[in-house]
């Protein structure tokens, strides 16, 4: 297993993985309304590869961010969809890309994540609907599932407003030439990017070695 930044030639099969996941009315979550006409920042989205007996790939996770606002002010990134396939749900996949992910946020000076996700699940990664009290989101939603996290202590106090996609670009960015590929079964999370942070959100053994992978959880 390979994760690795997703590319261009990944589309298809993303798109395919989520719907499968979370079927066709996904694109009525409150959830989408933040992500039409905006792009999901490109280095934060990451796939799980496989290949075949013949060297095909096969996708078999997908995770991705995306630029928000708070109030108007207060920059934040919005985490998910986050997928596995059927096959490999239940057991670390999900928890490494999300891991990963948010270890990479971190060292490219992002400083809160929010997301519309499971609560109990996420709660290990560090989410908690405290910080979300004062946010409101476009539309309906479960309160108790709007989580969210801040990767620089005290970065939503504060916080308060709708969240929006932001009007303009907001220059996220990471050097091209920065290695992100990860072996899957590998616990070092961009050392060259990170020390401190990979203890905050490293996997633990249990999750590095079950053996049937995650559930998608976050749409």
């Amino acid at each position: 297993m390979m994760i690795s930044l997703e590319e261009p030639r990944h589309d298809a099969a993303i798109e395919t993985l989520l719907d499968r996941s979370f079927g066709p009315d996904r694109f009525k979550k409150t959830a989408y309304k933040l992500r039409e006409g905006v792009a999901p920042i490109p280095e934060l989205g990451f796939v799980a590869i496989e290949h075949d007996e013949l060297g095909n790939e096969i996708l078999e996770g997908t995770i991705r961010y995306w630029p928000v606002t708070i109030g108007g002010t207060v920059p934040a990134l919005l985490l998910g969809p986050i997928a596995v396939s059927d096959r490999l749900q239940g057991g670390g996949l999900g928890s490494k890309l999300i891991r990963m992910s948010l270890n990479k946020a971190a060292a490219l000076g992002h400083r809160a994540v929010i997301l519309v996700g499971d609560a109990p699940y996420y709660a290990r990664f560090g989410f908690t609907r405290d910080l979300t009290l004062d946010m409101a989101l476009p539309g309906p939603v479960d309160l108790d599932r709007f989580l969210g996290l801040e990767l620089v202590p005290g970065a939503l106090a504060g916080a308060a407003g709708m969240v929006t996609a932001p009007a303009v670009d907001e220059g996220y960015g990471v050097p091209a030439n920065e290695d992100v590929r990860q072996e899957a079964g590998g616990t070092a999370l961009f050392p060259r990017l990170i020390s401190p942070l990979v203890s905050v959100f490293a996997a633990s053994p249990r999750e590095l070695s079950e053996s049937r992978l995650w559930h998608a959880r976050t749409a």
